[in-house]
């Protein structure tokens, strides 16, 4: 049964604010939305990345494995570019990017 737009929205809402609040599942499960728009979002691999990254920086091992196969997937820039908003989210939930080295 496929997932109405307003659902969708709310689900990637809803996990966005466990993610800010630091659940490292959340961050993962972001990744596998962005990764294969399975909750009716566009396919973005940047931004699974992103999701992945941020898992992976949690300590979540199924991050770092799905970070490393979508990399397969995508040019240096594209990486470059998921990295850099990593970084940018670290800076803004945490306040700082200093404390995390962003793969």
């Amino acid at each position: 049964m496929a997932i109405s737009q307003h659902a969708a929205e709310f689900l990637v809402r809803s996990r966005l604010a466990d993610a800010e609040r630091g659940d490292v599942d959340a961050l993962f499960d972001l990744g596998v939305t962005y990764s294969t728009g399975e909750t009716g979002v566009a396919v973005d691999l940047i931004e699974a990345h992103k999701w992945f990254n941020l898992a992976a920086l949690g300590g979540s091992a199924r991050g770092q494995e799905c970070r490393a196969e979508i990399s397969g997937e995508m040019t240096a820039r594209e990486i470059a570019e998921a990295q850099r908003q990593a970084r940018a989210w670290l800076a803004v939930t945490h306040g700082t990017s200093q404390r995390y080295a962003v793969a």
